[in-house]
């Protein structure tokens, strides 16, 4: 049987804010792509203490999209612990930059459904 995630509901309120504030890669990711999948994928999910972009529940899949702020020695490191965190609870991370949704949109859309379809 599937274990339940844990859920830190103190921030739940900052997670309705991003979900109502999301960056511009974000919407363009959500809107152009995650909110038609054929596979159900939540925005700004709550997952133990942390508050991921994206989320797949049924291939256990977060997507993350990464501004500038995570290529700074502290935001590669706070990323690190998070991923290994997230990894113990089954899940798997993909990466991607802001860069990447600008300029290689339809590959990351590629690496998405490819990745959610080797999953489940």
């Amino acid at each position: 049987m599937e274990q339940k995630l844990k859920k830190n509901n103190k921030i739940l309120n900052v997670a309705k804010i991003l979900r109502r504030n999301m960056t511009r890669q974000e919407k363009t990711l959500w809107y152009d792509f995650l909110r038609d999948y054929p596979i159900k994928i939540y925005k700004q999910r709550i997952i133990d203490n942390f508050i991921v972009d994206f989320y797949c529940h049924r291939a256990r899949l977060i997507i993350e999209l990464d501004g500038s702020q995570h290529y700074t020695p502290k935001g590669k490191s706070h990323d690190e612990i998070r991923t290994e965190i997230l990894e113990k609870h089954g899940l798997y991370v993909l990466r991607f930059s802001n860069k990447d949704i600008d300029e290689k949109f339809d590959g990351v859309c590629y690496i998405i459904d490819k990745t959610i379809k080797e999953r489940i």
